[in-house]
């Protein structure tokens, strides 16, 4: 079997002709076949690794005109020295070519304003998945950029800049006739002289004189320096027929380690690429600075409550020991073909067999010293490989230290950090109640507060399972002693003894919250958010329980025994309501119900002994109202049939609906199936990415 560098290359394809005289290298490869049976040998050998329609694929490749290019990255806050390094790097892309269009993958106003000074050339996409603190997720990043329609798409990081060489590389890539990948690592350099001029077209000297080209390149020749398995690395892709790599892309957070490692190694070990290394060919480096690597601030949160965010490296590198091969097969950098420039020449090279392939010409070179080379040009373009051989410095990279198979991931949070963290304006926080078997839906309803810009969520983990699957989703998240053990995956519904377990944590976690001075909407993850209801909520004022009515008839009384859902309420940090709570937590503790029942009898009196009107209670000892919703606005899964209704979303729109309960139907799976097949789905399960509307959800892996 080839090794993946050699099978990858067997799918390649050369390039035309651009500086060989082919009458020379014909007669100086004749008398090279003819020095012996060992030469004859190798060179058999690597043909084998090249289509066999060479000449067609060169003269199909001849045609190409240049290829538009999507630069894509998530900067960091663009304020001070990192705000200047990140400037300084976004115009040196620009002053490539005016092909280049820059994406800017960022929900910060500083991004859009940088933005707007360049027009159409750079672009602010905040339509990819982040973290509650503001982390991009790396696979969205290049799920997004593979939907950009440009012709080749690069992620790179906010701080690397890049000189001419890197149009001149992918051009020449972009004429190859099969997809391909490559990377280039970056180097670092103390300090840069040179600036680019107003019109970022030009770079300057101290003196603000012209710099060339062969001047920068000296610099940085002279400068920079390499760092062994750097995880600054630039990737480049053709948005061709296939995919990356085999397998899916696990949620990796961009900067914090091993995702680019990674797509290498998968890459390579899938074969459908072609992979290359293009660290020499594509001149490009990054500035030494001791925040370099800052993280992005969640809103004015103080760092030292952040600490150095060490658990999101921990997350990624977890993933990169769960999914692909990386943790059982790592990919040797030093057996990748490299693409290199000799004597004015492009050039593959594949060490592996000690081949060169000179773009051009259909025969290959051998580096082996038993050649003899009657050509000059074959000599000088021979010493020059050899001379990149020497000086590679990939050949010790491995990333086997930074892979963690079993690691207890685990926020630096508490409930009292994350409160302030996340509320909103008005001190509310909306709580979800969730366990490991209903993570998909739960994902569905953070997608769709994410949608409706709502960040003052939070979710209390009903297990280790799913405490863990929302650290690794950026979902904020808590555990507490009072999740209930022994969770059924597929029997904890609507009258199940685990279902009473579970509701009875809500209005615990409830009154704990509240005791902390914050607001509460309760929302049960089967609760599909058409719009914000907060301010219509808060409008009840003090001293006002307002909850779902579980009510199925049309006409009548909307407050009857047993009705008040307790799925989905809103309870105001006031001595009234907490006192009321903690009456109903109490009568929960000693009822062999769930804690429905006991919302209403401590409430609205056993059998409605304390209901006022149609739509209202009144506890008499605290003197709370429960005010019961309109159903038109807050509909229950019962309520006209909503749910069999052929388009479930633009009715209730139409009625003006802010949300829709998925409830009344027994069964995780028959909810689920309501609930996508209907069209209020948010997430797609097979990319672990919110559904956006650059992206096509696979749904039917469910069912």
């Amino acid at each position: 079997m080839l090794p993946p560098s050699t099978a990858a290359m067997k799918a390649s394809s050369p390039l035309p002709p651009f500086c060989f005289n082919r009458k020379a290298w014909q007669v100086g490869l004749w008398s090279i076949w003819l020095s012996g049976f060992l030469l004859i040998s190798v060179s058999f050998y690597a043909t084998q690794l090249l289509p066999s329609s060479v000449k067609d694929q060169i003269k199909g490749s001849e045609f190409r005109g240049s290829p538009t290019i999507s630069i894509c990255t998530a900067p960091g806050p663009f304020s001070g020295s990192v705000g200047s390094r990140q400037a300084l790097a976004i115009r040196s892309w620009l002053a490539l070519s005016s092909d280049v269009t820059v994406v800017l993958f960022s929900q910060e106003p500083a991004a859009f304003s940088f933005a707007r000074g360049f027009g159409t050339r750079v672009l602010v996409e905040p339509n990819i998945d982040f973290t509650f603190l503001g982390t991009p997720f790396f696979h969205s990043m290049v799920a997004r950029s593979q939907a950009s329609g440009s012709d080749i798409s690069v992620i790179i990081d906010p701080e690397i800049i890049l000189f001419p060489d890197f149009i001149s590389t992918l051009t020449f890539a972009h004429k190859l006739d099969h997809d391909w990948l490559l990377f280039a690592s970056s180097r670092h350099v103390p300090h840069f002289p040179f600036h680019l001029d107003e019109d970022g077209k030009h770079w300057l000297g101290e003196d603000d004189k012209q710099i060339t080209n062969k001047k920068l390149q000296g610099f940085l020749t002279w400068a920079g320096q390499w760092k062994p398995c750097e995880e600054r690395i630039l990737l480049a892709w053709n948005n061709g027929d296939l995919p990356l790599h085999a397998g899916v892309l696990p949620p990796f957070l961009f900067r914090k380690g091993l995702h680019n490692h990674w797509i290498i190694n998968e890459a390579l070990s899938s074969g459908l690429r072609f992979v290359f290394d293009a660290s020499w060919t594509v001149s490009n480096f990054y500035l030494n600075a001791s925040d370099n690597m800052s993280p992005q601030l969640f809103r004015d949160s103080d760092i030292t409550k952040i600490g150095n965010r060490s658990w999101e490296n921990l997350g990624n590198s977890h993933l990169a020991t769960l999914y692909g091969s990386m943790f059982f097969h790592e990919a040797n950098y030093s057996n990748l073909v490299k693409f290199l420039k000799c004597n004015g020449c492009y050039l593959f090279v594949n060490s592996v067999v000690s081949i060169v392939y000179p773009m051009g010409y259909q025969r290959l070179l051998s580096l082996g010293k038993e050649m003899v080379l009657e050509s000059l040009t074959q000599k000088k373009i021979l010493d020059c490989v050899n001379g990149f051989r020497s000086v590679d410095r990939t050949k010790d990279c491995s990333m086997k230290g930074q892979l963690k198979p079993s690691i207890s991931l685990s926020f630096p949070f508490s409930l009292e950090m994350l409160l302030p963290m996340l509320a909103d304006q008005n001190q509310t926080i909306v709580l979800a109640v969730a366990g490991f078997s209903y993570k998909d839906m739960l994902m569905s309803w953070v997608c769709r507060l994410r949608h409706l810009v709502i960040s003052n969520f939070l979710v209390f983990a009903l297990d280790h399972k799913i405490y863990d699957f929302a650290v690794l989703q950026g979902v904020p998240v808590f555990k507490d002693s009072l999740a209930p053990t022994n969770i059924s995956f597929n029997n904890c519904h609507f009258g199940t003894t685990c279902f009473q377990k579970v509701t009875k944590v809500k209005s615990r976690a409830v009154l704990q919250i509240l005791k902390l001075g914050y607001n509460v909407l309760l929302s049960d993850v089967d609760v599909y958010w058409f719009k914000n209801p907060l301010p219509f909520l808060f409008s009840f004022g003090p001293n006002i329980l307002v909850a779902q009515s579980d009510e199925y008839n049309k006409t009548g009384p909307i407050n009857l025994p047993r009705r008040l859902n307790s799925g989905f309420y809103f309870a105001r940090a006031d001595g009234a309501t907490v006192s009321a709570l903690d009456k109903v937590v109490k009568h929960a503790a000693i009822s062999n119900l769930s804690e429905q029942p006991s919302f209403y009898d401590t409430l609205c009196g056993e059998g409605g002994s304390n209901r006022l009107g149609n739509n209202q209670c009144l506890e008499p000892e605290t003197n709370l109202t429960v005010h019961f919703l309109d159903r038109d606005l807050f509909p229950n899964g019962a309520y006209e049939g909503l749910w069999e209704d052929k388009n479930v979303k633009q009715t209730c729109e139409e009625k003006g609906c802010f949300v829709l309960h998925n409830n009344w139907i027994s069964g995780r799976n028959k909810k689920l199936e309501r609930q996508v097949f209907s069209g209020l789905w948010e997430y797609d399960i097979s990319s672990r990415m919110c559904i956006k509307s650059w992206q096509k959800a696979q749904l039917t892996s469910y069912f």
